[in-house]
C-alpha cells in the first residue's frame, strides 16, 4: 500500500462530497431554524474535539454574525468545568460537532448537559447512526463524508459546508459554486502545494487568521504536525507581531488568510515578516503582491468562504508528509477516533 493514498484520495474527492453536505444542510434547514427560533433567548455552544473544536471555532463566528450568541469551547472543557462555561439561569442550546459520533469527549459532554443543563442538542458528524446523532434532537449527518485516514480533510470541510450553510440562512442554492471552486482550487494550485512542501528550505510553519478564518487557520497547523510531524504553529494574525514573529526567518514558511474586512493590516503584517526573510503563501479573494499566493474567488458570499481556504492547505500537509517520509494515513501515535473509559 502507498503511503498516503487514502489521505490523497479525500483531499481531492471533497468536490465530489460536498454536494452531499449541502443537501444534508438544506433538508434540516426549517428543523435547524425553527430550534433556533423555540429558543431565541438561548446562548448557543458549539463544541468538539481536536480538529472539531477548530471546526467549532469558526461556526459560532459566523453564528455570530448571523445574529446567534454563540461561542465555543472544546468538549473536554464542557465536561470537566461546565461552571466556567454555562452560567446559572441562563437557556443554552448544544452543537455538537464530531466526525464519528463516537469521540468519548463529546459523547459524554452531550450526556451531561442534557442531563444538567436540560437544553436542546444538535449533532453535526459523518454517520448518521453514531450514539451522538441518536441521541441529540436534530442531526444534521454527511454519510458520504466518511474516511479511511486517522486525519481529517473531507470530513471536516464537509461538516465546515454543512455548518457554514446553516449559518448562513441561505438555501442550497446560495452555497452551490462550493464544489465547483473547489476543484478548480485543487487543480490550478496543486504543483503549489507540491513545491512549498517539498522544500527542504523550509522547516517551520507559521498559519495566520482571523475572524472565523482563525478556526481555518487552527485546523491547517494540526494537519501539518498530524500528517508531516513538522514544526506548526497557527495565531490569530496580528497577534502574531506580540512575540511569536520572533521565531520567523529564512526557514519559515507564513501563510496569511487574508480576510476581506482587515486586507491593510494583515497583508502589512505578511510584508513585514517577507522582510525578515520568511516565504509568504498569501490567500485571499483579492489580488496580492507577494511571491505565493492564491486568488479565491471575490464573489462568493462572505459566510460560504471559510472552507475553500483549506483544500490547498491540507495538500500543503500532505506533501510535506510525503518529502518528510511519514505516512499521512496513518499519523504517528494517532487513532481516528479517541475512546477513553475514564471520562
Amino acid at each position: 500500500m502507498t503511503a498516503g493514498q487514502h489521505t490523497l484520495q479525500e483531499i481531492m474527492s471533497q468536490p465530489d462530497v460536498w454536494p452531499s453536505a449541502i443537501m444534508a444542510a438544506a433538508a434540516k434547514r426549517a428543523s435547524f431554524d425553527a430550534l433556533l427560533a423555540e429558543t431565541a433567548t438561548s446562548r448557543v455552544i458549539v463544541t468538539g474535539c481536536g480538529s472539531t473544536h477548530y471546526l467549532a471555532l469558526t461556526a459560532a463566528r459566523l453564528l455570530r454574525k448571523s445574529g446567534v450568541d454563540a461561542s465555543a469551547c472544546p468538549a473536554s472543557e464542557l465536561l470537566l468545568h461546565p461552571q466556567s462555561i454555562c452560567l446559572p439561569d441562563q437557556r443554552y442550546l448544544l452543537l455538537c460537532v464530531s466526525r464519528s459520533g463516537t469521540t468519548s469527549e463529546t459523547l459524554r459532554a452531550q450526556q451531561e448537559f442534557k442531563s444538567n443543563v436540560g437544553g436542546p442538542v444538535i449533532a453535526v458528524a459523518c454517520d448518521s447512526a453514531s450514539p451522538l446523532a441518536l441521541a441529540a434532537d436534530l442531526a444534521i449527518a454527511i454519510d458520504a463524508a466518511q474516511e479511511a485516514s486517522v486525519a481529517q480533510t473531507r470530513s471536516f470541510s464537509s461538516m465546515a459546508v454543512a455548518l457554514q450553510c446553516l449559518a448562513a440562512g441561505q438555501d442550497a442554492a446560495a452555497s452551490a459554486p462550493l464544489p465547483a471552486l473547489c476543484r478548480s482550487l485543487l487543480e490550478d494550485y496543486a504543483g503549489l502545494a507540491r513545491s512549498l512542501g517539498q522544500d527542504g528550505a523550509i522547516k517551520k510553519f507559521f498559519f495566520l487568521g482571523s475572524d472565523a478564518l482563525y478556526g481555518i487557520a487552527c485546523e491547517a497547523m494540526l494537519k501539518m504536525k498530524e500528517m508531516s510531524l513538522a514544526c506548526s504553529e497557527a495565531y490569530h494574525t496580528l497577534e502574531f507581531r506580540h512575540g511569536p514573529m520572533a521565531m520567523a526567518g529564512s526557514d519559515s514558511l507564513v501563510i496569511g488568510l487574508i480576510s476581506p474586512a482587515a486586507v491593510r493590516q494583515e497583508m502589512r503584517l505578511l510584508r513585514e515578516m517577507a522582510e525578515k526573510g520568511a516565504t509568504i503563501l498569501a490567500i485571499g479573494p483579492m489580488s496580492m503582491d507577494f511571491q505565493h499566493q492564491v486568488l479565491l474567488p471575490a464573489d462568493l458570499p462572505a459566510a460560504f468562504a471559510p472552507v475553500l481556504y483549506l483544500p490547498l492547505l491540507q495538500l500543503l500537509a500532505y506533501n510535506r508528509a510525503i518529502f518528510n517520509g511519514c505516512d499521512p494515513d496513518n499519523p504517528r501515535q494517532l487513532s481516528a477516533v479517541v475512546s477513553l473509559d475514564d471520562i
